[in-house]
């Protein structure tokens, strides 16, 4: 059964294909339907089933005619949302938009993994999906709104339960708790000074021999994003980028106008501004990134094997370690326990853990620490981490006792589901809603689309 109730993080993650389908589709796109004051064409429609497709989603019946409905709902929540005045402030979407984001960061190994995915540089991967996310959170608002007021008894997640086949009672999969320690290595200050001489040379070669910025960002920059674009950025607010970077990029003030050298996060850059429109401009720039060193990665090894020989002697506790030597500030203020920023919880599935992290937990047992391994965190940067499995759950058929909570929560969505499609029908009754021929034929589970 097709389900209404969409998490707005499984929706979002289809997304990520958008940019290459869309390259692909050839013809001519046209409004499919119309849905108050708003409108689905039918490139939503087939981007969608494109997406499905390649994360192998398959629905029984005609799949085309199901998501079509699905975004009839979705079209008929936003337009609901914008007679009810419901309202999303830029603050809100930037937040939101940044999150998700951090999502796609954590999944594909850092911002330059997810601009190559793209082909695209962050800035304009946010431009690309802020009022996709707009819309979505006044949608999710406007459901909300509906089921505010729904609640599940004690009662009645027993009788929901007990009222699923045996044979399809959910299977729950492992789910882990991690602790972590990390070590950042350093970087040698002679490579510091040879990445800054050199942007101090091209920035040179644009101010003084007059030499084209983007033709040595395409040559140089090491921003996979926007390198092969000579750079650019497009057109970006100060809350696109990080803040150290926009300080000084917002300083220039005239078109060609080159930056000194400003260190980020993410390395050292040059920017050139291209133009300024308002309080947004169009800028490109060059990234540059010191090397860490095999020794200096050696040095940490060294280190944390250290670190773990005092933890397993049983001198010092794990979490006790994490609190002194780690230097990832977001978990050794919990003793290195890792918290999912997919659920707000300590607790991860195997498909929200990095792969490198992933080979190694496969290795271990409960308590057993890793040896010392390299991996990347979310900004790309070079970490040599420690890591110990603190529970692991085995997969098992879902039950009240182990799994009361789950169970609570898939009762409470199948009656959200109910209200949700009794709201539906209401609103099909007084909201003008057009549907192209194409789709007239579809044997929709609300019939009232095509109903008035």
């Amino acid at each position: 059964m097709t389900k209404y109730i969409i998490i707005s993080i499984i929706f979002f993650n289809f997304l990520t294909h958008f940019s290459a389908f869309s390259q692909e589709k050839q013809s001519i796109d046209k409004v499919v339907a119309v849905v108050g004051a708003n409108i689905i064409l039918q490139s939503d429609v087939d981007n969608q089933y494109l997406q499905y497709k390649a994360r192998k989603i398959y629905m029984p019946g005609n799949m085309k005619c199901k998501i079509f409905e699905d975004l009839l709902f979705q079209t008929l929540l936003l337009n609901q949302a914008q007679i009810d005045s419901i309202e999303v402030s830029d603050k809100q979407v930037e937040s939101e938009l940044q999150n998700r984001l951090k999502m796609f960061e954590d999944q594909m190994g850092g911002a330059e993994e997810m601009e190559k995915y793209f082909n695209k540089t962050v800035p304009e991967i946010k431009n690309d999906f802020r009022d996709i996310v707009k819309d979505q959170i006044l949608t999710q608002r406007m459901q909300g709104k509906i089921t505010e007021d729904v609640v599940i008894s004690p009662a009645e997640v027993n009788k929901f339960f007990a009222s699923i086949p045996s044979d399809s009672i959910p299977l729950v999969e492992s789910e882990y708790e991690i602790s972590q320690i990390v070590l950042y290595p350093k970087i040698d200050p002679a490579q510091t000074k040879k990445i800054i001489d050199k942007m101090n040379e091209l920035r040179r070669r644009v101010v003084e021999n007059k030499e084209d910025f983007a033709t040595l960002a395409i040559l140089y920059s090491e921003d996979p994003g926007s390198a092969p674009k000579g750079g650019e950025l497009g057109f970006v607010s100060r809350g696109d980028l990080v803040p150290a970077f926009a300080a000084v990029a917002f300083r220039l003030k005239m078109p060609g106008e080159v930056s000194d050298i400003v260190e980020s996060e993410y390395g050292y850059h040059i920017i050139q501004l291209i133009e300024r429109k308002g309080e947004r401009i169009n800028i490109r720039h060059i990234l540059m990134k010191p090397k860490v060193s095999t020794s200096a990665k050696v040095e940490d090894k060294t280190r944390l094997d250290s670190i773990a020989a005092i933890i397993r002697k049983g001198d010092v506790k794990f979490t006790e370690a994490a609190l002194k030597y780690s230097q990832d500030e977001k978990s050794k203020k919990s003793g290195g326990i890792l918290i999912n920023p997919y659920t707000g919880t300590s607790k991860f599935t195997a498909n929200h853990i990095d792969p490198t992290t992933s080979y190694v937990l496969k290795k271990l047992k409960i308590g057993e620490i890793s040896e010392p391994f390299e991996n990347q965190d979310q900004k790309g940067k070079t970490e040599i981490k420690l890591i110990v499995i603190n529970t692991k759950t085995e997969p098992h058929v879902a039950n009240l006792k182990t799994d009361y909570q789950k169970i609570a929560d898939m009762a409470l969505e199948s009656k959200n589901q109910i209200v949700v499609s009794d709201w539906i029908l209401e609103k099909q009754k007084t909201t003008f809603i057009k549907i192209d021929d194409l789709y007239k034929k579809c044997d929709f589970k609300y019939k009232g689309w095509i109903m008035n």
